[in-house]
């Protein structure tokens, strides 16, 4: 999620070898979402929603300034879409017949003809092109040249205490054209606005947890402490290590050789290659090798201060950290967006198709769905098709706000994680037992009650919902074919008769309350950086775990590529032995953990907080027997990695 910032890890060895891919050409085509009309044709979803009538505050000045990408559809934007269902489809003739990135380029991509048609266009209207890829033309120029290319005029909308530029209707292109153009983007300022390139920070404060703390899930009971849901309860866990994952999710020898995985965040922690490889060593696993990790970050880094760029240091070290400790022997690409906004990281996405970096790419970032805008959801949709048609699967953690009531005050899902085109991975609170034994999991969601003054209760008991995993159904995007069938009808059809997208698809370890010991470079009180260790948690940790496991399942699949994993994931649902079916109350009882946490942060100067986290509380919604919007299908029993095995 945008907050979910994910993390990467690299090897100490590698700390002066770390290679560096320069920035890759686009090769990627859309998938059209336009509807003709006698001279123009309109661009859908190019006027937001928040650009009403009532929130109108008037003409946009024509000298102000406008900067857009103008997304291409390509020679056969249905057909790609098209050709990406049928090698996804476990039952399609195609299923695996991928494309290489250049056969996917001549199949799909806009031909010489279309860009220099659309170029000519744009020009002919008084617009500068400022960049030409193979996904998109970058344009500028002022309002009254992008009114007479588009075919609107610009205003100024409120959109809650701000006010931003937005079309006043629907955009539109010559119908000359002939279909070449997918969508524009950036005629609304809200999420694009620009500022100066910036040099990226230091790490973050550093951040500790305090004991006492589980080495396994239940070694250490708190019997001094209340008792919750009629008993004594255990602290948290230290965090656990690859060795105790491995063993939860059935990765048995296998280690990921062979596969490439690739993980996009915004900016790069200048220290991954020492953190990952510290804690590889620190915690048996296998070392990383000198050309296992590599980068592919961008030649400037913008809004550093507006996105908090050493924010997602954490996540970029988390996310490579925990691919590494479940599948040791995976080739991983950093794949570094120059900020956190939409088209920064579309062009990250973007660099991973057109070079074809990895066979599965991790994501640990996303919005809220009512901040994507139509035609940003099929800029990203071009990307995730043109992805599987050559056997790119893409995994996105659906968010750590339960449905987003809490935060927002609407009941919605998390998006890209909503994308019909890619595996949104949902949370989970874990328990590994002594002997690295899988015992149960719920669904992630948290409620939180501290100790009383006295210490002989938990105030409020159970207390407030804090986080949990992210799930519901979609407002906007159709039902995909594979969900029918598994997916009730109940949460399919909860916003349309016709039925959505419901969130997640598949779930792994999330809680922090039961999380994953991250080891990263931080910024110590004395003003020192220096390399510490701590727990954490967030669908950050369970998209590049199922990634990871991921890979696993490839390698045990003879090497050969999942691509979109969806299709197949659903087809192996109710199968006995591969999805773990996960619910909130699997011992028959609530559960909850004690936790002892530093009030600063960092040490005991400023005192100790205790307090009792309940597991499996997650918002309005549950984890029940069956298919549920917190953990979709379950999380990945011994039976799945082995599942992909070739019979």
């Amino acid at each position: 999620m945008r907050s979910n910032r994910a993390t990467v890890r690299a090897g100490v060895s590698m700390a002066a070898t770390l290679p560096m891919i320069a920035g890759a050409l686009a090769l990627g085509i859309p998938a059209a979402h336009a509807a003709d009309t006698p001279a123009r044709q309109t661009l859908a979803g190019t006027k937001p929603a928040w650009a009403t009538p009532k929130a109108d505050k008037g003409a946009t000045a024509d000298s102000t300034q406008v900067n857009a990408r103008v997304y291409l559809a390509g020679r056969d934007a249905a057909g790609l879409a098209a050709y990406a269902k049928a090698v996804s489809d476990p039952n399609s003739p195609n299923y695996g017949k991928y494309l290489s990135a250049k056969k996917a380029q001549a199949r799909f991509g806009a031909t010489k003809a279309q860009v220099a048609a659309v170029k000519s266009w744009l020009k002919s209207a008084g617009l500068t092109v400022t960049e030409v890829t193979s996904h998109y033309v970058a344009v500028s120029g002022d309002v009254a040249a992008a009114e007479k290319a588009f075919g609107t005029q610009m205003h100024n909308f409120a959109k809650g205490s701000k006010t931003y530029r937005a079309p006043a209707k629907t955009a539109s292109v010559p119908a000359g054209l002939k279909g070449a153009v997918l969508t524009v983007t950036g005629l609304d300022s809200a999420p694009h606005k620009s500022t100066h390139d910036d040099q990226l920070p230091p790490p973050d404060a550093v951040f500790k947890n305090s004991g006492p703390f589980s080495s396994y899930y239940g070694s250490n009971v708190a019997t001094t402490l209340p008792d919750a849901y009629g008993g004594k309860i255990p602290y948290a866990v230290k965090g656990y290590t690859g060795k105790q994952l491995r063993a939860a999710y059935g990765a048995g020898s296998y280690t990921g050789k062979g596969v490439r995985v690739a993980i996009t965040d915004a900016y790069a922690s200048p220290t991954i290659a020492f953190d990952a490889g510290t804690y590889a060593q620190k915690h048996g696993d296998a070392a990383w090798k000198t050309s296992q990790l590599h980068q592919v970050l961008p030649k400037n880094y913008t809004k550093t201060k507006e996105c908090g760029a050493a924010g997602w240091y954490g996540e970029e070290t988390l996310d490579v950290e925990a691919v590494h400790a479940v599948a040791p022997a995976a080739d991983v690409t950093y794949v570094g967006a120059a900020s956190c906004y939409d088209d920064d990281l579309l062009d990250s996405l973007s660099k991973v198709v057109d070079k074809h970096l990895a066979d599965i790419v991790s994501n640990s970032w996303g919005d809220i769905e009512a901040n994507q805008t139509p035609d940003l959801a099929a800029a990203y949709d071009q990307v995730f098709q043109l992805g599987a048609v050559q056997g790119i699967g893409f995994y996105f953690s659906s968010g750590d706000n339960g449905d987003e009531v809490a935060n927002t005050g609407t009941k919605q899902v998390d998006t890209p994680a909503n994308s019909a085109w890619v595996t949104a991975v949902g949370g989970t609170s874990l328990a590994v037992g002594k002997g690295d034994t899988y015992q149960w999991e719920t669904g992630w969601g948290t409620e939180k009650a501290v100790l009383s003054a006295d210490g002989k209760s938990w105030t409020n008991f159970p207390g407030a919902f804090t986080s949990g995993a992210g799930g519901g159904t979609s407002k906007t995007v159709p039902q995909p074919y594979y969900q029918k069938g598994v997916v009730p009808k109940a949460l399919a059809t909860a916003n349309s008769a016709d039925g959505n997208r419901v969130v997640p698809d598949i779930a792994a370890i999330a809680d922090p309350n039961t999380g994953f010991k991250v080891g990263q470079t931080q910024t110590f009180p004395d003003g020192t950086e220096q390399y510490s260790e701590y727990r954490i948690g967030g669908t950050s940790l369970a998209a590049p775990v199922i990634a990871a496991v991921q890979a696993l399942a490839q390698e045990a699949g003879g090497g050969k590529a999942l691509g979109f994993a969806n299709p197949a994931i659903y087809a192996k649902y109710g199968k006995k032995g591969v999805f773990h079916d996960v619910t909130d109350r699997p011992t028959g009882t609530d559960l909850a953990v004690a936790r002892v946490d530093f009030l600063n942060g960092f040490d005991a100067a400023d005192g100790l907080a205790t307090s009792v986290r309940s597991l499996g509380k997650d918002s309005s919604l549950s984890a029940v027997k069956g298919y549920d919007d917190v953990t979709g299908v379950g999380s990945p029993a011994n039976g799945y990695v082995q599942s992909y095995r070739r019979h």
